[in-house]
């Protein structure tokens, strides 16, 4: 199962492909797709790859080929159509998510709960109960550092991240700073500066001017191993 945004850029790649025969440029693939950097492009490519969507044509500069293409909406939603219902007609029926159900996420390297460290490096996939995961796309990173202890956030543990780029004053978020590290703090706005807080005593609070935060997620669960 692709996410939202790797199943736009893949049938985008397709399209462009079959309509020019020419593979669209990391620009035009990030303005496609609404994203505000290359990288995330970067990101989606190499996720693609990974699942043997796409692959890159060595020695060869903006050489894309698609290998197989995901279901279309549309198909999905004929599918969704032609099940029998299984409430009568007029009556709604309730969502449920069954306890042992699983589903892949990304798994995008690691987050500094502590001096923030580089994020989003390679992204292999994590198997989450589903029932930790609420509506919208989501992704996974694993939690280096002791700065959010206090709020029951411990090394090693999997962060459960849900795309967005809003918040609301004391959420936890992964904000990315400079466009270069990213940290998992609680956001919070204080005169015109942004505010990321720690869960440690020991941990000061980090202060930024708004232009160089920007905020890639907000924290829909912790996922924790036992050994």
């Amino acid at each position: 199962m692709l996410t939202r945004k790797q199943h736009e850029l893949v049938c985008f790649i397709n399209d462009r492909l079959k309509e020019t025969g020419v593979s669209p440029s990391f620009e035009e693939m990030k303005d496609a797709l609404d994203l505000k950097s290359k990288s995330g492009v970067h990101r989606l490519i190499s996720a693609l790859e990974e699942r043997q969507f796409i692959r890159r044509l060595p020695n060869r500069a903006r050489a894309l080929e698609v290998l197989r293409m995901p279901d279309r909406p549309e198909k999905a939603e004929k599918k969704a159509r032609s099940r029998p219902a299984a409430t009568p007609p007029g009556q709604s029926q309730p969502v449920r998510v069954v306890a042992n159900d699983v589903v892949e996420i990304p798994l995008h390297g690691r987050i500094a709960a502590g001096v923030p460290i580089e994020a989003f490096e390679g992204s292999t996939m994590l198997s989450v109960p589903a029932a930790l995961l609420g509506q919208g796309d989501h992704y996974a990173l694993e939690v280096s550092g002791d700065s959010m202890v206090e709020a029951g956030i411990l090394d090693g543990d999997y962060a459960l991240v849900r795309r967005t780029e809003v918040a609301r004053d004391g959420e936890i978020v992964v904000a990315l700073i400079d466009e270069a590290e990213a940290t998992l703090k609680f956001f919070r706005r204080e005169g015109t500066m942004v505010r990321l807080d720690p869960a440690n005593r020991a941990y000061d609070p980090q202060r930024y001017a708004p232009q160089q935060v920007r905020i890639q997620g907000k924290l829909s669960g912790i996922l924790r191993r036992y050994d």
